[in-house]
């Protein structure tokens, strides 16, 4: 599997999709983060980020880094307030 963007999605109602390629080259799209509501990229809140990631470590227990749940806790709820900081940090975590 490799990650090759991350752009503003298309979908009403996300902030933004990951295209994946897997390994037998089939795409694979995965809208995320709700617009309209507040993450770490804009509030900077380290306390609200512990909340968030609290309320969805479960999220995790997929395994499955393609999954809203996986790119919202990494990248919007990362440990940077730079989306392309999370997004390296992201990469170099999951092999992707």
């Amino acid at each position: 599997m490799k990650l090759l963007s991350i752009t503003k999605s298309s979908k009403a109602g996300k902030k933004l999709m990951a295209v994946f390629e897997s390994d037998n080259g089939r795409n694979k799209t995965t809208h995320f983060g709700a617009s309209g509501m507040d993450d770490y990229l804009h509030t900077h809140d380290k306390e609200q980020r512990a909340r968030y990631r609290s309320r969805h470590s479960k999220d995790l227990d997929t395994a499955d880094p393609t999954r809203a749940g996986f790119l919202s806790y990494y990248l919007l709820w990362g440990d940077s307030t730079s989306l392309q900081s999370n997004i390296a940090s992201y990469k170099r975590r999951w092999g992707l």
